[in-house]
C-alpha cells in the first residue's frame, strides 16, 4: 500500500510515500522525466533504484520508503529511502546505497529546498524504522539541509563519524597526449615498461566495449575478478556474487541511458583488466575496476587507467572521478580530494542505544589508534585501508 497525501502540505503540495514494487513501477515515467530535467547522476534515477529493487538478494529484510512531491500530475521531487533490518533494527538509508557513490534527493529545477525538510519530516511521522543513517553526501548535496535544528516531527540528524573520500583527476587538457604528458616522467617510464612487460610473447590491446557487443562474458569476466581479490583480501562484495543479477541489471540500466564505456587490457584477447564507467556532465566516472593478479607484476591496471584516461580526454572528457574509495592508486593521478559526510540520527530507544553504542565503539577505536601511533612510527601511506563503498563492491 502507499501512504494516503499529507493535507498539511503547502501549496498545493501532495506528499506520497511508495511502499510496494507496483506502485514504484507506476511512478517509472515520471519519476525519470524529473531525472531527466534535473540533470542529476544516474544514482537518482527510477532505473537505479528499480534495477537495485530487482536484483537486491535479501529484499526480505528491506522495505521502500521512497517520498515523492506532487503537484498536480507532476512530479516535483523524489526521496529515495529504503529500511533494512541490521541486528534487529530498522535502520533508514537511501535506496540503493550499497550501489551508489552519491546519494541525494532528486528536486525539480529551481525547487524549494525547503521541501527537502518537509518531505522528511513526513518521513519521520511514518514512523517504521529505528534509526536512520544518510550516507555518501556531496558538499552540494540538497540533503544536508536536514542538519538544521529539528522542528515537529522531524528527526534530527547529527554528522557522522563515517565519511567517504572521492578522488578526481579535473583538467582542461589539451588532449589525451597532453595529460599524459603533464604526468611525472617516473609515472610516464613505469607506465611504458610495465607495457612492455606484459606484452612479451603476446598481443596487448586496450579498447572500449562497441554498443552492439555483448556485455555478458565481459561481466562475467569482471564479477570473476572481483571474486578472487575479495576473496585474496577476506572482503564480501555482494555485487559480484555468483549468479547474483546485481551487476548485469545496474551496467543495462547505464547502457540503456547511453551512458555505458567498458574499457578493456587485453592480452592475446583475454581480458587482463577492465573498467566499467559511465560519463555524465562531461566526467568520466569508474564505478568497478578489476585486473588479473596473475599478471599484477605487470602491472595491467595500471597501464588500462592511463589508457582509459587519454581515451576519456579526447572525447571530451574534463575530468574523471575515481566515484568512493580512497585507495593508493588513485592518489597517484588524482589532482583534487571532495569528503563526502554522513548523519545519522536515533527514532526510537532503541535506535538512539544503537547509535550511542557506535559512538562509544568509535572513541574506543580512536583512542586506541592514537595510543599506538605516539607507540610506533607512521608508517609513510597508510591509504591502503579498504573503504566501506570499495567493501560494497
Amino acid at each position: 500500500m502507499t501512504s494516503r497525501p499529507d493535507a498539511t502540505a503547502a501549496d498545493g503540495e501532495r506528499l506520497e510515500i511508495v511502499r510496494t514494487p507496483e506502485r514504484l513501477q507506476q511512478i517509472g515515467i515520471a519519476w525519470e522525466t524529473l531525472w531527466e530535467r534535473s540533470g542529476a547522476l544516474v544514482f537518482q534515477s527510477h532505473a537505479w533504484v528499480a534495477a537495485w529493487w530487482g536484483a537486491v538478494p535479501d529484499q526480505q529484510r528491506r522495505a521502500l520508503v521512497i517520498v515523492l512531491a506532487w503537484r498536480g500530475d507532476e512530479l516535483d521531487a523524489v526521496m529515495p529511502l529504503a529500511t533494512c533490518r541490521l541486528h534487529g533494527i530498522r535502520v533508514l538509508e537511501w535506496a540503493a546505497k550499497d550501489y551508489s557513490d552519491y546519494c541525494d534527493v532528486l528536486l525539480r529545477p529551481g525547487a524549494d529546498p525547503a521541501q527537502v525538510e518537509r518531505m522528511w519530516s513526513y518521513a519521520c511521522a511514518q514512523g517504521g524504522f529505528d534509526a536512520a543513517y544518510l550516507g555518501h553526501l556531496l558538499p552540494t548535496a540538497a540533503a544536508t539541509t536536514l542538519t538544521r535544528r529539528a522542528t515537529g516531527s522531524r528527526l534530527a540528524l547529527q554528522r557522522h563519524h563515517r565519511q567517504a573520500t572521492s578522488l578526481r583527476v579535473v583538467g582542461p587538457w589539451a588532449n589525451g597526449q597532453a595529460w599524459f604528458d603533464s604526468q611525472s616522467g617516473n609515472a610516464r617510464r613505469n607506465y611504458r615498461r610495465a607495457l612492455k612487460n606484459l606484452s612479451e610473447g603476446a598481443n596487448v590491446a586496450f579498447r572500449r566495449l562497441e554498443p552492439d557487443e555483448q556485455l555478458g562474458p565481459a561481466l562475467q569476466r569482471c564479477a570473476e575478478l572481483k571474486r578472487a581479490w575479495c576473496a585474496r583480501n577476506g572482503l564480501v562484495a555482494p555485487l559480484f556474487d555468483e549468479g547474483s543479477p546485481m551487476l548485469q541489471a545496474l551496467a543495462r540500466v547505464l547502457a540503456d541511458k547511453d551512458l555505458l564505456h567498458v574499457f578493456v587490457l587485453e592480452r592475446d584477447d583475454m581480458i587482463v583488466a577492465m573498467t566499467i564507467n559511465f560519463v555524465q556532465h562531461d566526467t568520466m566516472m569508474a564505478y568497478v575496476t578489476t585486473y588479473d593478479a596473475a599478471f599484477e607484476r605487470s602491472s595491467p591496471g595500471y597501464i588500462l587507467l592511463f589508457d582509459y584516461i587519454r581515451w576519456a580526454v579526447d572525447h571530451g572528457a574534463t575530468s574523471i572521478d575515481f566515484l568512493c574509495g580512497d585507495e593508493d592508486y588513485k592518489y597517484r593521478f588524482a589532482n583534487q580530494q571532495v569528503t563526502l559526510a554522513s548523519f545519522v540520527g536515533g527514532r526510537t530507544l532503541l535506535g538512539k542505544a544503537a547509535l550511542q553504542s557506535d559512538r562509544a565503539w568509535h572513541a574506543v577505536q580512536t583512542y586506541r589508534s592514537r595510543a599506538k601511533s605516539r607507540q610506533t612510527k607512521p608508517a609513510a601511506d597508510d591509504r591502503r585501508a579498504v573503504p566501506e563503498a570499495v567493501a560494497e563492491r
